[in-house]
């Protein structure tokens, strides 16, 4: 007959879990208060967001034909914007993966780069750019190709490093070069996971485009800051719901491509 193993008393009474969940509201309360939340002040002016819910519920539908341009316009910088990061990420996440490049000096500086691209925020680098090439659509694909290549980069290096080093080791014992190994057995085993990133990319830099539109980058981001600005929730409303719209259709339309590719 089987015994019933003992159970130490914590493991009993849970008391690691107890301890973690404790320790974690003890810190989620300090962080609140070092940082002034103040829960009561929101909770008392929860209904403010009702009231301009409400007024945006009567969208201002003939605003429709004023925003289909700056619709595309969006669409079209995040997808520049994702491409030429992604031209940019791939040679740089080559040279970051550890079984392709052996030198650790040279892998960890091209690392540090990609850290330090990655540390700039979104709003930090379209305020540069739009200083640099000025107000438009230039600036904020700039902005996106940018921060597409930080993220894009380190998800290309850490994809490669998955893959099977038989066809490598098979290649560079059979005398090919560095970059016949790379052509040969290292595109051909990430080719699918390069493109599902890609997309995903693409879907985040379409969102991020919409809010880098308040700093003078173009896109519909402009007129949703104009429409706010101004207090007409009317055409706010629209603008939302047609950002709505374009997200869901470019994220049901990467998903089939993902699904394709599996």
């Amino acid at each position: 007959m089987n015994e019933v193993p003992n159970r130490s008393l914590a493991q009993k009474f849970h008391l690691k879990a107890i301890f973690w969940w404790g320790l974690f509201l003890v810190l989620l309360g300090a962080s609140s208060v070092m940082t002034g939340v103040n829960w009561g002040e929101f909770f008392t002016n929860l209904n403010q967001f009702f009231v301009l819910v409400n007024q945006m519920a009567d969208p201002a539908w003939d605003y429709l034909n004023i925003i289909w341009q700056p619709l595309l316009e969006t669409i079209q910088m995040a997808l520049i914007g994702t491409t030429l990061g992604t031209l940019i990420a791939v040679p740089f996440a080559i040279l970051a993966a550890r079984n392709i490049v052996k030198n650790a000096w040279v892998r960890g500086f091209i690392r540090l780069v990609l850290n330090l691209v990655r540390t700039l925020p979104d709003l930090l680098l379209a305020a540069l750019f739009v200083a640099i090439v000025g107000i438009g659509p230039t600036a904020g694909v700039w902005t996106l190709a940018v921060f597409s290549f930080g993220m894009i980069s380190k998800l290309f290096y850490e994809a490669i490093e998955t893959i099977d080093d038989g066809p490598l080791e098979a290649l560079r014992a059979a005398g090919a070069n560095q970059f016949q190994v790379i052509i040969f057995a290292v595109i051909p085993q990430v080719l699918n996971h390069f493109i599902s990133y890609f997309l995903y990319t693409f879907e985040i830099n379409v969102r991020a485009s919409t809010i880098l539109g308040y700093l003078g980058a173009g896109g519909i981001g402009v007129y949703l800051q104009r429409s706010l600005s101004a207090f007409k929730y009317d055409q706010t409303g629209v603008i939302v719901i047609v950002i709505f719209g374009a997200v869901i259709i470019i994220d049901a339309f990467s998903n089939y491509l993902r699904e394709k590719l599996v």
